[in-house]
């Protein structure tokens, strides 16, 4: 599929995810196989746009193309403005949010809260492609199912993105009253995708070969996103994509590579940040890669504890060689979600189940 005159190269993106989605962690990802990746969000407020961690959010340094930024704000002119800041510095994607149900985010009425106002939502949609259109550069939107059970209405606002001229939109199945509980319905995925003639992305609980087809079967979406599944997992794009394309399992990785990806990561990670931020925000994605390991959470919690750079690399070094002592391939990860052959898929399904 295409987002404007950009080709991508399959149809299984990275979903954007604050805190996570930095430059390194996308960079790793396209390597793995992701088709696509977005930034974290960055403001739209002017007086944010020099501090150390937007500056950071904005740092696109040998990412590979098509560079895609993710926007957030409630004020129409500031989101264009923040979208003409952001194609400056090298985006030629922006991507608006309408997805994100945190709090801090939602209590300044952006990020998901936006759907509360649908009029106020168009309007920022149309100043961002009135914005980015004089460049030649496409606008998407991420946006949820709605702002509760009670009040679904993507399928309204992605109609009307549609018309002012967004050219991909992504839909994560949850409100955002479910935050991230529960279980992801599909069904508005699907009505979505049946009313728009743009490219529809499905997002939410894919975390398997089998549970990727059935999405992609069930919604009629042109691609699926990856957001959690993909923490401590960058693999999965790789997995995704040949399943997809072949109806087989790729054998798990090699204890070797990913001790191999995981100190290529950690050495990105600490060029981005420094050495003492670094560290500090270098130990959730180890926790990430060896939560599920033998010996992971002891390890975790002796891990955390280090404040240098060294000590954290040569931990986990001798932490993967220990375990390529006992195993050849890291653990073939367990579908979390059911297949949707084996659930029905309806709202009432998914109201109150666990997490």
């Amino acid at each position: 599929m295409n987002i404007g005159s950009y080709a991508l190269a399959n149809p299984v993106f990275v979903a954007p995810m604050a805190g996570v989605t930095d430059r390194p962690f996308r960079q790793l990802c396209k390597k793995l196989g992701a088709g696509y990746a977005v930034s974290e969000m960055v403001t739209s407020r002017r007086d944010l746009w020099h501090t150390l961690k937007t500056s950071r959010r904005a740092n696109h340094d040998g990412e590979a193309e098509p560079i895609a930024v993710q926007i957030a704000g409630t004020d129409a002119q500031m989101m264009a403005d923040a979208a003409a800041y952001n194609l400056d510095r090298g985006a030629q994607i922006i991507d608006i949010n309408m997805g994100c149900p945190a709090k801090k985010v939602c209590n300044k009425w952006a990020g998901s809260a936006l759907m509360q106002d649908e009029a106020l939502a168009l309007q920022i949609i149309e100043a961002v492609v009135a914005a980015c259109a004089p460049h030649g550069v496409p606008v998407t939107l991420k946006m949820r199912t709605g702002w509760a059970q009670s009040h679904k209405n993507a399928l309204a606002i992605a109609r009307a993105a549609e018309s002012a001229g967004v050219q991909m939109i992504a839909v994560h199945g949850r409100t955002r009253e479910q935050g991230y509980k529960g279980l992801a319905e599909y069904d508005t995925i699907a009505e979505v995708k049946a009313a728009l003639r743009i490219p529809v992305v499905a997002n939410g609980d894919i975390d398997s070969p089998e549970k990727a087809r059935d999405v992609l079967a069930y919604t009629g979406a042109d691609a699926l996103m990856v957001g959690r599944a993909a923490q401590g997992r960058p693999w999965i794009f790789r997995e995704l994509t040949h399943f997809l394309a072949t109806g087989t399992h790729l054998a798990p990785p090699l204890v070797a590579e990913v001790k191999r990806l995981l100190m290529d990561h950690l050495l990105d990670h600490y060029l981005l940040y420094g050495d003492f931020t670094g560290v500090r925000t270098a130990r959730k994605h180890i926790g990430w890669y060896v939560k599920t390991l033998p010996g992971g959470e002891a390890f975790r919690a002796r891990m955390n504890l280090l404040e240098d750079g060294g000590q954290q690399l040569q931990a986990v070094s001798e932490f993967f060689d220990g375990l390529g002592q006992r195993m050849d391939r890291i653990p073939a990860a367990t579908q979390s979600q059911p297949a949707l052959a084996d659930e029905p898929i309806n709202d009432n399904n998914k109201e109150g189940a666990a997490p």
